[in-house]
């Protein structure tokens, strides 16, 4: 590792902002009243010159595999180009690849009409970020967007100008793999990822050649799956949709996204590709989204196992639905003519989803420089480049959750021996996580070379493997997808452990970096155990015996159940899965080069048998007091456990620091406030302890009374304050009648009059009080 890695400057921590008061949507001034007159012109008349299979052809995304330049035009793929026969492809990397393609779109076929190229780049591309999860645990929308411009422009130097992201489903179900892509279980703070990520993928002006089309899926309620197992069944209220799961959705298209991507599951019955009330009643009719919506792969041939019909009968459904690209299947391509023939679809449907496709093309420049994304040369400078992975450090160090810290065990001292134990602990391939498809997963930073590096020359660092993932072998195998290896190690459990005792009594402090794999969360890796394998308890219950302080790094894609690790070590910091730069972000981390200050998206259960749970929940007409609720005690004939616990292990918002937050009580500017007027809630945070550090102040309001049952608490806003040893600062939010609307029972977006409560605090549990009577 290059000692220029260690840039000072790009550890500070992350600048002050208020998630009222943020990064604002770039005003798009090419999308003026001229400009939209031009684009209509152009597309009707290319329209107009198009065949009905150019027009089909444009709705389809097939999957380009990997092919060399060479075989660009002699492909099947590259057939069906030259016949106009494709919109676009995905999946296809490398700027020389992609110009080759594009060569033969605008020189072979007839019309010449470029494609887009997509392709899944999430958190990063090849520099990566934190999975989404941990991005989201950092509540600091500047860093959010700052990955998504930086996974822009290195995208669009390597050809790539249409990204499969933001994926913003709410979801509380920790079981499902998936919520490592999300932004976890709130509303409002989904909503702001959402529309940070969509300004920073697609910034002011599309056609500048360095921003992309961002892609906000899975429209809609993916992460409501039944038993948290991906793809599965979806069934709730359209108030509970409304209120609860379609905000990050509508905040993506409000920030002006460019294309919709439909879910797997079925919404009232019917599955999202083929749901009209989704695809356009709400989408198009209620939010007004003007892009494109395209298919998740192969959605449109999975409606036939949903039973909706054979391939013709749900293709027609898909595309009378308002789904205007289908990716992979083809569906589209080979029934569209026959239906169009037998009159189950409109040749102005089929017109209305080629032009979409076409104004996005045009939006992009693409017609005017088809070959303006993509640039060899422009993408040895622009990608993977020492400003881009320094950044990509500072954002995983702010993105990690300091979940214990007793005795002040971190940050460690730099002097001594240090043990540093785990299966992950020299696994280069699994720091980037889930859904990296373009990293470079072997030049990524693993927690040992990050502590050789930053700190070798101080400490002395020795190390063992301890245990395996998981003592299953074929287990283990299943979550080494995506060639992301384990490297299991085949000597016995006893020999391992004993290896690791030996050089854990010969340290000063024990690291451990346990906890999932890279692909034990992602897509299609749903678990019905959502706590640390066995293997790897024995190995912390083993280390806890020497005595030695023990300081548990913990990798992990979702909020596990970490009730029967909890206890024994000193500390825990979760890392989450931090990317290119994982290493040396623990390492800052754990030394205090930066003091921790994430806060989790997502709550963290006591066991699986309260999934799910999450801090918006609504009372019931017997709650339990709230004195045996923190008390954990039982009470028959109230909504409770006789086993467990009403409370989570770790609420929404926590997260500790090296230092210490004290909170006044809550002021409110007026009490009684009237109409439209805008009050102001404030408390005073002061810094108690001995370490400089960043705190996420949160606000939560509860509306006490309402026409239909309203939730204990709602986040709001929150702020992220940096505070010197010993300063104080005054923190206000505004809260306006806007903070207190919700849909009703008619799904009327309104607020209603009456009494709320005024929650600030460190966290969703942990917060301060006052009441205020709203008039209108």
């Amino acid at each position: 590792m290059s000692k220029k890695l260690i840039v000072i400057a790009a550890l500070a921590l992350a600048p002050v902002f208020s998630a009222q008061e943020m990064v604002t949507k770039p005003v798009q001034s090419y999308q003026t009243a001229q400009y939209q007159s031009k684009k209509k012109a152009f597309v009707d008349n290319l329209l107009s010159k198009m065949t009905l299979d150019e027009k089909i052809g444009q709705l389809n995304l097939p999957s380009s595999g990997d092919f060399t330049t060479g075989l660009a035009k002699s492909s099947d793929i590259g057939k069906k180009i030259e016949q106009g026969l494709v919109g676009g492809l995905f999946n296809i990397k490398g700027a020389d690849k992609i110009r080759a393609v594009q060569k033969v779109a605008v020189e072979n076929s007839r019309l010449k009409i470029p494609l887009i190229f997509g392709m899944d780049v999430i958190h990063g591309y090849e520099t990566t970020f934190p999975i989404p999860l941990g991005l989201a645990a950092s509540w600091d929308m500047n860093l959010v967007q700052q990955s998504a411009r930086i996974a822009a422009k290195e995208a669009a130097s390597d050809g790539i100008n249409w990204t499969f992201s933001p994926m913003v489903d709410i979801s509380r179900e920790p079981r499902w793999g998936r919520v490592s892509e999300g932004s976890g279980e709130d509303p409002y703070l989904g909503s702001e990822v959402a529309k940070n990520m969509v300004y920073g993928y697609q910034g002011k002006d599309l056609a500048n050649g360095t921003n992309i089309l961002a892609c906000v899926k899975h429209f809609a309620l993916y992460g409501a799956g039944e038993a948290g197992r991906d793809y599965n069944t979806v069934d709730m209220s359209h108030v509970r949709m409304f209120n609860e799961y379609f905000p990050p959705y509508k905040a993506a298209v409000d920030a002006g996204v460019a294309s919709v991507m439909a879910s797997f599951n079925e919404v009232d019955g019917v599955p999202a590709t083929g749901n009209r009330w989704l695809q356009t009643e709400v989408l198009r009719n209620k939010w007004n989204f003007k892009g494109f919506v395209v298919t998740d792969y192969t959605g449109i041939n999975e409606m036939v196992d949903h039973g909706m019909g054979n391939l013709q009968e749900v293709s027609a459904l898909a595309l009378k639905a308002g789904i205007d690209m289908d990716m992979v299947g083809e569906g589209f391509l080979t029934t569209l003519k026959k239906s169009l023939a037998e009159g189950k679809i409109t040749q102005a449907e089929i017109d209305m989803a080629a032009k979409r496709i076409l104004e996005a093309k045009y939006d992009l420049g693409l017609f005017s420089d088809p070959y303006k994304f993509g640039d060899a040369k422009l993408a040895a400078k622009e990608v993977y480049n020492m400003e881009n992975r320094n950044i990509a450090r500072n954002v995983a160090a702010q993105s990690m959750v300091l979940m214990k810290n007793d005795n002040q065990v971190l940050p460690l001292k730099k002097s001594g021996t240090v043990a540093v134990i785990g299966p992950l602990v020299n696994n280069s391939l699994n720091m980037a996580g889930t859904w990296s498809v373009a990293a470079k997963h072997e030049k990524a930073v693993n927690l040992m070379q990050g502590l050789q590096e930053n700190f070798g020359k101080e400490v002395k660092f020795i190390s063992a493997k301890g245990a395996n993932i998981d003592y299953d072998a074929k287990l283990e195998d299943i979550y080494a997808a995506h060639g992301k290896k384990t490297d299991r190690d085949n000597r016995s459990k006893e020999t391992l452990l004993k290896e690791a005792v030996d050089v854990a009594n010969k340290s000063d402090v024990i690291v451990l970096a346990i906890g999932e794999s890279a692909e034990m969360s992602g897509e299609s890796s749903s678990r019905t155990e959502i706590t640390i394998p066995q293997s790897q308890v024995d190995l912390l219950n083993e280390l806890k015996k020497t005595g030695k302080p023990i300081a548990v790094v913990l990798f992990t894609g979702r909020p596990l159940a970490l009730t029967n690790i909890k206890d024994t070590p000193d500390a825990i910091l979760n890392v989450w899965f931090a990317g290119s730069e994982a290493g040396n972000a623990i390492s800052d981390v754990l030394f205090g080069k930066v003091n921790p200050s994430g806060k989790l998206p997502m709550t963290f259960p006591r066991s699986l048998g309260q999934v799910p749970i999450y801090y918006n929940a609504k009372n019931t007409g017997r709650p339990l007091d709230q004195k045996l609720v923190d008390k954990c005690e039982y009470q028959r004939f109230r909504s409770n456990y006789m086993d467990e616990c009403n409370t989570p292990l770790y609420p929404f918002g926590y997260g500790l620091s090296y230092t210490k937050f004290n909170y006044s009580d809550v002021t409110v500017s007026n009490a009684n406030p009237k109409g439209n007027q805008t009050i102001q809630a404030s408390v005073t945070v002061t810094n108690n302890g001995n370490y400089d550090g960043a705190e996420v102040v949160q606000l939560y309001i509860r509306d006490m009374v309402g026409s239909i049952t309203r939730p204990v608490k709602e986040l709001k806003g929150f702020q992220k304050v940096m505070l010197k040893k010993g300063e104080s600062k005054k923190v206000t939010f505004n809260i306006t009648p806007e903070n207190l609307k919700f849909y009703n029972g008619d799904l009327k977006y309104d607020w209603e009059p009456g009494e709320f409560d005024i929650m600030i605090g460190t966290n969703s549990s942990d917060v301060k009080h006052s009441k205020i009577n709203w008039t209108k």
